[in-house]
C-alpha cells in the first residue's frame, strides 16, 4: 500500500522504472515535449529537478504505462469486485452459508473508509504558507497555444453546501495570478454540482486542492463512479487501507495528511472570467471560454514538496490507461447499476467520451434500444457522443470484431437514432452551440442478416492516395483533406 506519492516513485527507482532529470528545463513547452517522446515509447516516469525560475521539482508520467498504474494500486481491487459482485445476490435476502464461504472477503471491509490523524503525524502540515504564490509552482504549458500554465493532476475537493457530500474530482485549473486560477469544472461533474447549489444560495463555495498523496487518490478522482459513491472511500479501496486526514481549526475540510501540497480557498458565486485555450486529450485545442474562479487564501505543504503533473494531448496519453484501468476495474459493477447491460467499454483512442459499445440483453423486440438510453442518463456515461450497442457476445475493446458483429446485423432505416440538440461534453466542438449537440446510437442486434466482404479488389477514386480493408464491412481511406476537396465524400458514396 502506497500512502503517498514519495513511497510510490521510491519502488519506482529501485524497479529502474524512474528516471531523474537534473539538467535545467524549462516548464514552457520544452518540459512536456520529452515528457510527449518518453510516454510515445512507453518510457519511464520523469523527475526534473531542476524547473527554470520554479521552486520545486516535477514528476510527470507516473501512469504512462499499464504496469506502472496496476503497480500503484496497492491490493488486488481487482478480485475484490468481482468477489463483491458475486456476493451481493447472497445479501438480498441473506444466505448464512455463502455468506461463511466468503467470510474472508467480508472481513476485508473493515480495514477501508477514512482515520483521522494527529497534525504531527501529517506530513502535509510540515509548512504553512498564509502568502504563498503561485507562480513559483512549476506549473507546466503544454502546448504553444494553451492559454498558460495549468494544473494538470488537481484534486479537487469540494462539498455540498446543504448535505455535505463530498465530491473529489480533477479539473484543469489555469494559473492567474500569485493567489487566484480558473476552474475548469463542467456542468456535467460533481465540483460544477456543487458549485451550481452555492451559487443558488449566493455563497462561495469552499474548495481545497490537492496535490500528490497516494496514487490511488488520483486515478480514483477520475474514475466515473455513480454520483452517491464517496471518492475517498473509493481510494481507501483502491489502497488497501485506510486513507489518513487531517483537521484544520477553523477550516470546513479534511486535508489528506500525506499529500504533497493543499491549496485551501474558495470560488464565488456569480464570477466568470475568460479561461484557455488549452490543447486536451481530444487531440484539438479547447477555446477561450468563461468558467469560475478559484481565490486562494492559505497552502500547506510538505518538506521538499513535490510538484506532480501530466500533459494533456492525442491519445495514447497517461489518461489512457487509467481509462482502460478503470474500466476494467469497474465493468463488474455495471451490470448491477444498470440490469439489461451486460458488458460496456469506451474507447481511450477517441478521447472515452466520443465512442462508446455495449453489449445489452434482447428478450423482446426493441429492448436493446432500452438499455442504450438508460446507458447514456448515467454519470459520466451522459457524456458519451456514440453509442453502439449489440447482444452478441464479442470482444468489445477488441473494435474491428466488435464493429463486424455491428455491421452484420444493422439495418439503417430502423437502427440509427440521431438524438440532437442534447447537453454535451463541455470539451466537444461538434455542436453548434458550446455545451451542446446530438449524439447517435447505433443498433445491431440479432441474426446476421449480411456477410460482410473481407476483401477491396474495387478501383480507386480521385484524391484517395490509399485504400485497406480495416474490417470484414469497412474501408480504410486515407487521402486529402475534405476541406481542401469538399467534393470527396460525395465521390466516394458515388463510388461505392
Amino acid at each position: 500500500m502506497f500512502l503517498n506519492l514519495r513511497q510510490y516513485l521510491e519502488t519506482l527507482r529501485k524497479e529502474k522504472d524512474l528516471v531523474v532529470i537534473e539538467a535545467p528545463v524549462d516548464p514552457y513547452l520544452e518540459l512536456a515535449e520529452i515528457h510527449r517522446r518518453v510516454i510515445e515509447e512507453e518510457g519511464p516516469a520523469l523527475l526534473f529537478t531542476q524547473v527554470k525560475g520554479k521552486s520545486f521539482p516535477v514528476v510527470t508520467n507516473l501512469f504512462g504505462t499499464m504496469r506502472r498504474v496496476e503497480r500503484a494500486m496497492g491490493s488486488n481491487p481487482e478480485e475484490m469486485v468481482k468477489g463483491l459482485v458475486q456476493l451481493l445476490p447472497d445479501l438480498m435476502p441473506p444466505k448464512i452459508s455463502r455468506i461463511w464461504e466468503k467470510r474472508g472477503l467480508l472481513l476485508q471491509f473493515p480495514r477501508f473508509g477514512t482515520k483521522k490523524v494527529e497534525r504531527q503525524s501529517a506530513p502535509l502540515l510540515a509548512i504553512e504558507e498564509p502568502d504563498f504564490n503561485l507562480e513559483t509552482l512549476p506549473a507546466l504549458t503544454g502546448w504553444p497555444l494553451d492559454g498558460g500554465p495549468f494544473f494538470t493532476l488537481p484534486l479537487v475537493y469540494t462539498e455540498h453546501p446543504a448535505t455535505h457530500e463530498h465530491n473529489l474530482g480533477m479539473y484543469r485549473m489555469q494559473i492567474k495570478g500569485r493567489n487566484k486560477t480558473g476552474i475548469h469544472w463542467q456542468i456535467h461533474k460533481g465540483g460544477g454540482f456543487h458549485h451550481f447549489e452555492a451559487e443558488k444560495r449566493k455563497e462561495a463555495l469552499p474548495v481545497t486542492i490537492f496535490l500528490g498523496g497516494p496514487p490511488a487518490l488520483i486515478l480514483s478522482a477520475i474514475a466515473p463512479l455513480p454520483e452517491p459513491v464517496p471518492e475517498l472511500l473509493f481510494a481507501s479501496f483502491l489502497m488497501g487501507g485506510k486513507l489518513p486526514l487531517v483537521k484544520v481549526e477553523g477550516y470546513p475540510h479534511p486535508l489528506i495528511a500525506e499529500a504533497e501540497f493543499a491549496f485551501l480557498g474558495e470560488v464565488p458565486a456569480g464570477i466568470r472570467e475568460p479561461e484557455g485555450p488549452f490543447g486536451d486529450h481530444y487531440g484539438y485545442y479547447s477555446l477561450t471560454h468563461d468558467f469560475p474562479v478559484f481565490n486562494l487564501k492559505k497552502v500547506y505543504r510538505r518538506k521538499g514538496a513535490i510538484y506532480p503533473a501530466t500533459v494533456v494531448g492525442k491519445p495514447r496519453q497517461e489518461d489512457y490507461y487509467i481509462g482502460d484501468y478503470l474500466q476494467k476495474l469497474l465493468s463488474p459493477l455495471f451490470p448491477l447499476v444498470m440490469p439489461g447491460v451486460k458488458e460496456l467499454w469506451t474507447y481511450g483512442e477517441t478521447g472515452f467520451h466520443s465512442l462508446a459499445g455495449a453489449i445489452v440483453r434482447e428478450s423482446y423486440n426493441r429492448e436493446a434500444l432500452s438499455h442504450a438510453l438508460r446507458i447514456l442518463v448515467e454519470g459520466q456515461l451522459t457524456l458519451t457522443k456514440f453509442l453502439m450497442v449489440t447482444d452478441t457476445h464479442v470482444s468489445l475493446p477488441h473494435f474491428p470484431a466488435f464493429l463486424e458483429a455491428i455491421l452484420a446485423r444493422f439495418r439503417p432505416e430502423r437502427d440509427l437514432f440521431i438524438l440532437p440538440n442534447t447537453s454535451m461534453d463541455t470539451l466537444d466542438y461538434t455542436g453548434r452551440k458550446f455545451n451542446h449537440g446530438s449524439k447517435a446510437i447505433m443498433l445491431g442486434v440479432g441474426e446476421e442478416i449480411r456477410s460482410l466482404p473481407g476483401v477491396y479488389a474495387e478501383g480507386g477514386f480521385a484524391g484517395i492516395e490509399k485504400i485497406s480493408v480495416y474490417c470484414r464491412g469497412a474501408l480504410l481511406l486515407s487521402g486529402r483533406s475534405f476541406m481542401e476537396d469538399e467534393g470527396l465524400p460525395e465521390r466516394i458514396i458515388a463510388g461505392l
